[in-house]
């Protein structure tokens, strides 16, 4: 069985929120059926495009922005450096003009009610996250492909099963934990250095430090914007902004201009337990209001769990004294191997898996690049990533509205928490004595994926989102 490559840059894409799966997976779909219809010269022979939405696309996609997605992916724009604040101008215009320009370069008309169709008895087999464009031609004929958004912005077309990097040969193939540990005790190399050494096979090691820090200054961006800025989320909840509050409320008069004076306030507020773990959960509702505000964010692993990597990242950073170079970037590259090792051996859709699948996964990744960082060894990496997927084995999916609001806002928090206690426990502890494995807890999460009930799976069919009358605040 030929074994999945998985890079840095696979597990952690900048994107748009607020859904990796819902939102990042279709624009990148839409702009790969441009890319076919151009390869295959069709693109100015098309004179109409249908869109079909199956399962979970449908079922949340309005609240998760699919459809804006699959309008912007269609017209050629690009979920890293499209201008945020034009996403919602851009599509309003294509809705009042009744036109889609294709690629940037091919106007045809479109109806967004006639044309972009929610099909949401219907489901495809291989994945609950379908897409399905048509595109009808001049000569009479059509041209169609299907595509799946598998979870945290990667896609498959129908009849493929792989969208990772490009394959390469690597020194140090990895498929889940035990092949992990073989390589770092035959090695004596840290897990990081394992993965960077995995990297190089990729691409230069200037190439993979280059963005390695673009993506961390993604996340420092967001989570500094996400603390100063106030408001309503849009969707129809109300529910308030409250990381640019609690971030005043917390540095209490102490002034600063940027992002690193603004670090060296907070630090000056102390290091009791209370004061840090307000700021843990001020980082991570910082970053997943950007997201449910289609703010630029990064997925880690998805959009919808975007918050607890930076927020355990940040709390490094400013209390443990960890804001060097390499410390970020050893931080990077070891949660993304775990995040890897999940999506090899499990998944890291919630509409396949559920929340354990996202804010689960996030934080087994968090707690091990933490675990690492503060000197722990490989098996106490990880036996933190274990400990931390213990204990969110079976979390549901169940956004209130279709909206990434509801409970999954406040969900990265308990993920961030949850990640550094479960660093703390496995520093403290032998991990030669451990009871459980990390492979036997992705097997388990599997396994509890395939026995979820599909209405926990990010449907809004159950749970929360069927028990909370939309006009409650949020709790």
């Amino acid at each position: 069985m030929k074994k999945e490559q998985i890079s840095i840059f696979d597990i952690f894409k900048i994107g748009v929120g607020p859904s990796s799966s819902h939102t990042l997976g279709p624009w990148r779909a839409g702009q790969k059926f441009i890319e076919t219809l151009q390869k295959e010269g069709l693109l100015e022979e098309t004179e109409t495009v249908k869109i079909l939405l199956y399962g979970s696309l449908a079922k949340t996609g309005k609240g998760h922005g699919t459809d804006i997605a699959v309008l912007l992916g269609l017209s050629g724009d690009d979920p890293v450096t499209f201008d945020v604040n034009q996403i919602q101008p851009k599509v309003d215009d294509i809705k009042q003009r009744h036109y889609l320009n294709l690629g940037g370069v091919h106007r045809i008309d479109f109806s967004y009610t006639d044309d972009l169709l929610f099909l949401f008895q219907e489901s495809l087999p291989f994945h609950p996250n379908a897409v399905t464009f048509q595109a009808f031609l001049t000569s009479g004929k059509a041209r169609s492909e299907t595509y799946y958004s598998i979870g945290g912005g990667f896609v498959v077309q129908e009849h493929e099963r792989h969208d990772g990097s490009k394959e390469v040969d690597l020194p140090f193939p990895i498929q889940n934990a035990r092949e992990l540990l073989v390589w770092c005790m035959r090695t004596g190399l840290k897990v990081s250095e394992v993965v960077m050494e995995n990297e190089h096979a990729w691409r230069s090691e200037e190439e993979t430090n280059r963005g390695v820090l673009h993506i961390f200054h993604t996340i420092r961006d967001c989570i500094y914007r996400g603390c100063h800025t106030t408001g309503v989320l849009p969707g129809g909840l109300n529910v308030e902004r409250r990381a640019a509050k609690l971030n005043k409320k917390l540095l209490n008069g102490r002034g600063y201009h940027d992002y690193d004076s603004w670090i060296k306030a907070i630090r000056e507020g102390g290091a009791s337990f209370q004061y840090i773990l307000d700021w843990v959960s001020c980082f991570a509702l910082a970053v997943n209001e950007e997201n449910a505000s289609f703010g630029r964010v990064v997925t880690a692993p998805t959009n919808g769990a975007a918050g607890v990597i930076p927020a355990v990242l940040q709390y490094y950073l400013t209390f443990c004294d960890g804001f060097y170079q390499e410390k970020i970037m050893q931080f990077i590259a070891t949660a993304s191997e775990i995040g890897s090792i999940f999506k090899k051996g499990s998944t890291i859709s919630a509409a396949m898996g559920g929340c354990q699948a996202e804010i689960g996964v996030s934080s087994a990744m968090a707690a091990a690049a933490l675990t690492e960082c503060l000197g722990g060894s490989q098996r106490q990496v990880l036996m933190a990533a274990e400990i931390a997927m213990e204990h969110h084995l079976g979390l549901t999916c169940d956004p209130i509205g279709g909206l990434v609001q509801i409970p999954c806002i406040e969900r990265n928090t308990m993920g961030a928490i949850k990640a550094i206690t479960a660093s703390q426990l496995a520093l403290q502890s032998n991990p030669e004595k451990a009871k459980v494995s990390l492979d036997a807890v992705v097997n388990t999460m599997w396994e509890t994926a395939l026995d979820m009930n599909a209405k926990y799976k990010e449907t809004s069919d159950g749970g929360l989102a069927t028990n909370i009358p939309l006009s409650l605040p949020e709790c």
